[in-house]
């Protein structure tokens, strides 16, 4: 007998949009329809939204991408897979799923979302849809920013910067499991979490100086930017890297101090992704939901963001159903 799914017989979704730039506040809701896959897409219905500080630039204009509004927010998500385009082979309805919509980061504060298969993995069967979506971009951008772009091996040393944060406390588990030896700033009243996670040495950037660790360093994580960024050329050793995640490092100090220094998007992958699925179910990494909203608290979300509202650490994650 065949199975008459949700999407089938509805056709219409709520969706959280912008039409025009600005505040939270610009974050309506709206009854859309729902979408088809294309070649290489899959529909997903939504269980779970993460909220970064990346939907927050998007929203106000400020994205490093293109995008052309109106837009539905939101690229971080877990849900089950209702239909499969053209060419998808890894996915099958029914499955349960995460991962990021697309290039452009959009599309997932909805009851539905169009994901490109390349961008979404099997979610790990040891944790729920509200975890789940907190995982994808800012563990894969811990990933890629220390072995993919900073290279490091075993043996080496690295400095992280805002290492309890989203993304620092991912970096930090990564870099202890694959043999670095790593330091860590924090605030004093995260030093005890970041050592727990995995930190030879943690730095209370608050009392305490990094440039102790002068030339020393093979790479440093940049997840501050600004004033940070630029003492941490000073770490280095001559051919070491620095790495941003937040900002264009200054390419002038670079060549004085002899180093390279770049900032990267996050490409979000499934193969990232299922080398996630895996540690995370064999307990090799630990994950920090934050607050948990329903999707029509989009705009609280966002007042989070910016500080306008208080919040738990960890990530925001909106929770469709």
């Amino acid at each position: 007998m065949t199975t008459i799914t949700e999407s089938e017989t509805k056709t219409t979704m709520k969706a959280y949009r912008v039409h025009a730039f600005g505040p939270p506040e610009a974050i309506i809701a709206e009854d859309v329809e729902i979408p088809a896959p294309g070649k290489d897409e899959v529909l997903i219905k939504v269980h779970a939204a993460g909220v970064g500080p990346w939907d927050g630039w998007i929203r106000s204009g400020n994205s490093a991408l293109p995008q052309p509004l109106p837009l539905t927010l939101g690229s971080d998500l877990s849900g089950t897979v209702e239909a499969v385009g053209e060419g998808v082979t890894h996915l099958a309805r029914g499955d349960a799923v995460y991962g990021v919509t697309n290039p452009r980061f959009i599309g997932a504060y909805a009851e539905y979302a169009i994901a490109a298969a390349g961008m979404i993995g099997v979610e790990p069967a040891s944790i729920g849809h509200v975890e789940a979506a907190s995982i994808p971009v800012i563990a894969v951008t811990a990933k890629q920013a220390l072995f993919d772009h900073a290279r490091l091996t075993a043996g080496q040393t690295v400095l992280i910067h805002g290492a309890a944060g989203n993304v620092g406390a991912y970096a930090v588990q990564f870099a202890h499991k694959a043999g670095l030896k790593v330091i860590a700033t924090a605030s004093g009243s995260d030093i005890e979490t970041v050592k727990r996670l995995g930190a030879d040495v943690a730095v209370d950037f608050r009392s305490q100086r990094f440039e102790d660790f002068a030339h020393e360093v093979d790479a440093v994580i940049d997840l501050a930017g600004g004033e940070t960024q630029t003492r941490s050329f000073a770490v280095l050793k001559r051919g070491g890297k620095l790495v941003s995640a937040v900002s264009q490092p200054d390419q002038e100090l670079a060549k004085t101090q002899g180093v390279e220094a770049f900032f990267f998007l996050v490409n979000v992958t499934t193969k990232e992704l299922s080398e996630i699925t895996a540690m995370v179910d064999a307990g090799q990494l630990e994950t920090n939901v934050g607050d948990v909203l329903p999707l029509d608290a989009a705009i609280a979300a966002h007042e989070m963001l910016e500080g306008k509202r208080p919040h738990s650490k960890g990530k925001i994650v909106l929770k469709v159903i």
